[in-house]
């Protein structure tokens, strides 16, 4: 089956599948090039309020398929360049894994801003099997994620951890029981699309580290609607209605 990005847009939910079953959903170079200007699409387009990351099938995604990388290209680059693409995405992430999340998986993965994961998933950071040095970037957000000692555990050995050692190790926000998985991401997603995206891209900034941008926010703040109709809608008991949009 042919190697691709797919994408669909629904209740303000954009859900990207990576989608190369024949080896299992292993990234191909023109996958790795095409992810950021999907991403710019979506980012731009007023109806997503939240991206989902996912594989086709029972895989999230195997790593990078090496075969498809020739004419003297560097796959680093190319996964870097759609790694940062995808922490940069202005609105709440989550990557929703099944089966295999390896090497640029798990690149991948660790640039979401969630991980929800189902039983029976399996993790690896693996450049060590190849004399790869990993990325910089990469195993930077790595550490940041996992903490030093799971990212040195992660990528001195190479091997693959289960779900529940990710969960443990902070790579996981949530393990789900076998079945459960697209129900809970949907879940999930609703409560995401129905909150403020003031809120969401500002502690987005903040908590991924950002520091040039404090005022910038104090402005947006200051000349949003989103707090009053924060507060008349509990007091209200209703839903809110949050008008503030990237």
């Amino acid at each position: 089956m042919e190697a691709t990005l797919l994408h669909t847009v629904s209740d303000g939910v954009a859900t990207v599948v990576v989608s190369h079953p024949a080896k299992r959903n292993a990234m191909t170079a023109a996958m790795w090039r095409a992810l950021p200007g999907l991403l710019d699409g979506l980012a731009g387009d007023p109806a997503v309020r939240v991206l989902v990351l996912t594989g086709a099938g029972p895989t999230f995604c195997a790593g990078a398929d090496i075969s498809s990388l020739t004419g003297g290209e560097d796959p680093r680059a190319l996964a870097v360049a759609a790694e940062e693409a995808l922490a940069a995405f202005p609105k709440p992430t989550l990557a929703a894994i099944r089966g295999f999340c390896v090497g640029g998986g798990s690149q991948l993965a660790a640039a979401c801003d969630l991980r929800f994961a189902e039983e029976g998933a399996s993790f690896g950071v693996t450049p060590a099997k190849l004399g790869i040095v990993y990325p910089a970037s990469s195993t930077r957000r790595l550490a940041s994620l996992v903490g030093p000692a799971w990212a040195k555990y992660l990528l001195f050995s190479a091997e693959l951890i289960g779900a529940e050692q990710a969960l443990r190790a902070g790579f996981l926000n949530e393990l789900l029981p076998a079945g459960q998985l697209d129900k809970r991401v949907a879940e999930f997603t609703r409560v995401l699309a129905a909150r403020s995206q003031l809120t969401q891209a500002a502690a987005k900034e903040f908590a991924d580290g950002r520091t040039d941008r404090d005022g910038y926010w104090e402005e947006q703040a200051a000349g949003s609607d989103d707090t009053a109709e924060g507060v008349a809608a509990f007091l209200e008991r209703r839903a809110p209605r949050f008008t503030w949009t990237p």
